[in-house]
């Protein structure tokens, strides 16, 4: 049996109690780094075998992990911070317990993107996650794409490249499309800043950018002080 385990994206009491539950009781929890997950479960007072499965190992472990949920073990994957899979690893183990009939659950649980899609203000009827766009191959394909594209858009991004990104989407997308940038979720310092894209790269350029990055950003038929809903009307 294998568990998706969502772990709080800030606050350390953002995890439900069947997540404590089911943590408390695996085999083994597989963490993307062990530092960051040992923190959340010396919080809570789990001790429970800890190893690593991020990007980087995945294809080179999935194997060995699969033999073991056969022979009975129970796993839950953790990752440092929101649902595993949401532009986490967690893809290629999940579809070789589903190709070798090993039974997959996943929690309900934290993930960045969801509140800041509904605290953005902008249509939430249709939206398309691209999570953290190409860094350099391919980025100014996707960019043309996604300016044509008539839902909001949810990306994320690192607090460093926030500006530059936001420059580029001026470039894009014009200065006057609609933009939320939301950071430190759940933290002592969240912010939800709100405007024009031009607004948000003049707000930026006056601070010191911390914390993890979503953006929210309309598709090209929401006009400002208008957004259409599905009806058009």
């Amino acid at each position: 049996m294998l568990y998706i385990v969502p772990t709080p994206i800030g606050n350390l009491q953002d995890i439900t109690l069947r997540a404590l539950e089911v943590l408390k009781q695996v085999d083994l929890i597989l963490a993307e780094d062990t530092r960051t997950s040992s923190k959340l479960l010396n919080h809570y007072q789990i001790s429970r075998p800890l190893t690593t499965y991020h990007q980087h190992n995945e294809h080179q472990i999935v194997p060995h992990l699969t033999s073991q949920l056969l022979e009975g073990k129970t796993m839950a994957m953790i990752s440092d911070a929101g649902t595993p899979g949401i532009s986490d690893a967690a893809f290629l183990l999940v579809r070789e317990c589903i190709k070798q009939g090993i039974k997959v659950e996943c929690l309900p649980g934290a993930t960045a993107f969801v509140p800041a899609l509904v605290n953005s203000g902008l249509p939430m009827t249709r939206f398309t996650f691209e999570g953290f766009l190409p860094p350099k191959k391919g980025r100014q394909t996707m960019l043309k794409k996604l300016a044509e594209e008539d839902r909001t858009m949810i990306i994320y991004e690192s607090p460093h490249r926030l500006l530059k990104t936001l420059q580029e989407f001026v470039q894009y997308f014009g200065a006057d499309r609609l933009c939320s940038v939301s950071r430190e979720l759940s933290k002592m310092y969240e912010e939800n800043a709100h405007g024009t894209l031009q607004e948000l790269v003049t707000h930026f350029q006056q601070k010191d950018v911390k914390g993890e990055i979503v953006i929210v950003l309309a598709g090209k038929e929401v006009i400002k002080g208008n957004s259409r809903d599905e009806s058009g009307e």
